[in-house]
C-alpha cells in the first residue's frame, strides 16, 4: 500500500490552539504539513511511513516563544536545546530594542546588546544577511525577527546618551524599511535602558511611521515598569496610534515593591487603550526578572542575584547583598564594581503575575537569556511551567486557554501564517505532552534542566525531540512576516 503520510500520530487528545475543547483524533503529516485530522482509527496505519502512538496524551501546536533573545544563538548554537526541549518550535527575536541585525559595531556591543553575545557575534550589517545566516544554519526551531531600536541607534550615532538628529533618524528609518522589505515583523524598543532612554518619544514616532504599510507592529520594553508605568504605557499607545499599528507591551509586570498590587490599574489602562487601538502584551510565568545589572534597579527591597560579571567573574551566582557585605560597601557601589554584569531581580509578587498572565490579552514569552552562565530558569522552563504549575496545579486557567496563549493567539498577533494551530494544510509544528506530568525542572540554583512530560516535538513535520533527547534533525527556518499582525 502506498504511503499517504510521512508520520501518523494516533489517539491523541487534540488541543488545536484555538481555545476549543480537546477532542480525540489521529493526525497525519506529509511534506511538512498537517494533511489529515480524523477520528481515532479512521486512518489506516499502513498508509504511514512512521506511526507514533499517542496513548491519549495531548497533541498541541508547537509553542511560539514571542519574547526571546536568541538572535545570535539560532546561528551559533542551532541545536536550540533550551527551547526545543520544552516544546517551543518558533522563537521571535529582536526584542527590547536589541537585535542581531542590522548591526555594524565600532567596538564592543553597547548595553544591553551585550546580552546577545560579544562583538564577533554581530556580523549582519543588513537584515537580509541575517535571514540568509539563519537559513544556512538551519536551527532546530523556526525564527521570526523584530528590528531593535537600540541596534539602529548604535549603527548611526556617535553616542547614545542623547536624541537622534533628523539625519540620524532618517538613516535608521531606511535600515528599518530594508528589514521590513525582507520580512521583519516590526520594530522593538527598550526605552528603559540607558542607551535608549534619552531617545524622545518623537524619535520613535518618526521611526515607526513605515510600519503600517508593511503590516508590521510595534513591540516595546516600556520606558518604566516601576512607578511611572502608566505614563510609559501611554507613550507606547501614542506611538501605536501615530504609526497606525498594533502595540505589544513586552513582559508586562509591576516591578518593585512599591508597585506591587497595581496590576489591576495597569490592566485597566491596557483595556482602555484596546477600545481605540489594537494592544496586547506578553508575560513570563515567574516573579523574578533578569537582565544586565542595572544601577537604576539596585535596591535592598528584594533579592538581586548576580548571574555574571566581567570584572569579577567569581561573583556569578551570588546575591548582590552578600557581595556588598563582603566588600564592606553599599549595594550601589558593589554593583558599579561588578559591571558589566547580569542579574536576576526578585522584583514581583505572585498576585500581579497571576492577574497579568490570566488576562485575555496576554501571550507567553520566556525572555530567556541564553548567553548567561547562570540563566534565569525561564530559558528552559517557561512553557511547561504555564501548563503544569499554572494550568494544572493552580488552575489559573483551563489547559486549552494555556495552549492558546502559547500558540494560536501568538501566531495571530505576530502575523505568523499557517502556524499556531493544528489544522489541515498548516505546517506541522507540533508538541506531544503528558498533561498529568508536564512540569518545569529548571530552578534558580540549577537552571539548565529540560522539562519533564514532553514526549515528542515536530518542527515542519520533522521529529526533532523525543523522550528528553534531540533526534539530531534540525528543520527550522526563517519565517518572514505573513498576514497583517493583530493585537
Amino acid at each position: 500500500m502506498p504511503h499517504l503520510f510521512d508520520t501518523l500520530i494516533r489517539l491523541v487528545s487534540l488541543i488545536d490552539g484555538s481555545g476549543a475543547a480537546p477532542r480525540l483524533a489521529d493526525v497525519g503529516i506529509r511534506d511538512g504539513r498537517i494533511t489529515r485530522i480524523d477520528a481515532p482509527g479512521a486512518i489506516d496505519p499502513d498508509t504511514a511511513s512512521h506511526v507514533v502512538e499517542g496513548h491519549g496524551m495531548v497533541l498541541a501546536p508547537g509553542f511560539i516563544d514571542v519574547h526571546t533573545h536568541d538572535d545570535t544563538n539560532v546561528v551559533r548554537q542551532p541545536e536550540m536545546t533550551p527551547k526545543i526541549s520544552q516544546g517551543v518550535t518558533t522563537v521571535i527575536v529582536g526584542n527590547c530594542g536589541i537585535s542581531a541585525a542590522p548591526v555594524t559595531l565600532a567596538g564592543d556591543p553597547p548595553d544591553p546588546m551585550n546580552l546577545l553575545g560579544r562583538a564577533e557575534a554581530f556580523c549582519y550589517p543588513n537584515f537580509q544577511a541575517y535571514v540568509e545566516a539563519v537559513n544556512a544554519a538551519q536551527p532546530a526551531v523556526n525564527v521570526a525577527a523584530l528590528v531593535g531600536h537600540t541596534a539602529l541607534r548604535s549603527n548611526h550615532m556617535d553616542r547614545l546618551d542623547r536624541a537622534a538628529t533628523p539625519d540620524e533618524t532618517a538613516a535608521m528609518r531606511a535600515q528599518l524599511e530594508e528589514a521590513l522589505a525582507h520580512g521583519a515583523l516590526g520594530l522593538s524598543t527598550g526605552l528603559a535602558y540607558a542607551n535608549a532612554f534619552c531617545a524622545p518619544t518623537e524619535e520613535v514616532l518618526a521611526l515607526a511611521e513605515p510600519l503600517a504599510d508593511a503590516g508590521a507592529l510595534y513591540a516595546t520594553h516600556l520606558r518604566s515598569e516601576f512607578a511611572e508605568i502608566l505614563d510609559a504605557m501611554d507613550e507606547a499607545f501614542r506611538i501605536g496610534r501615530h504609526a497606525r499599528v498594533p502595540v505589544v507591551i513586552s513582559h508586562l509586570k509591576c516591578a518593585g515593591v512599591p508597585n506591587w498590587g497595581r496590576s489591576g490599574e495597569v490592566l485597566d489602562a491596557l483595556e482602555g487603550a484596546q477600545r481605540w487601538q489594537p494592544v496586547g502584551c506578553d508575560c513570563y510565568p515567574y516573579t523574578a526578572s533578569s537582565s544586565t545589572l542595572d544601577l537604576k534597579q539596585v535596591t535592598s527591597d528584594f533579592d538581586i542575584q548576580v548571574t555574571w560579571s566581567e570584572s569579577h567573574p567569581a561573583m556569578g551566582g551570588r546575591l548582590l547583598a552578600d557581595i556588598a557585605a563582603e566588600w564592606n560597601v553599599d549595594l550601589l557601589e558593589a554593583a558599579r564594581r561588578l559591571q558589566p554584569a547580569g542579574a536576576v531581580y526578585h522584583c514581583m509578587e505572585d498576585a500581579d503575575v497571576d492577574r497579568i498572565l490570566r488576562h485575555p490579552a496576554t501571550v507567553v514569552g520566556s525572555d530567556g537569556l541564553p548567553n548567561d552562565p547562570l540563566p534565569h530558569p525561564r530559558l528552559w522552563g517557561a512553557f511547561p511551567r504555564v501548563l503544569g504549575h499554572y494550568a494544572r496545579d493552580r488552575e489559573l486557567f483551563p489547559l486549552t486557554v494555556a495552549v492558546n496563549k502559547m500558540t494560536g493567539l501568538s501566531a495571530e498577533r505576530f502575523g505568523l501564517t499557517e502556524r499556531g494551530f493544528v489544522r489541515e494544510g498548516y505546517w506541522a509544528d507540533l508538541v506531544l505532552f503528558d498533561a498529568a506530568t508536564i512540569r518545569d525542572a529548571a530552578s534558580f540554583t540549577d537552571p539548565m534542566q529540560p522539562a519533564e512530560g514532553i514526549a515528542a516535538v515536530w518542527v515542519n513535520g520533522a521529529l526533532s525531540w523525543q523522550q528528553r533527547a534531540a533526534t539530531g534533525v534540525r528543520a527550522g527556518r526563517f519565517l518572514p512576516r505573513g498576514s497583517r499582525a493583530t493585537a
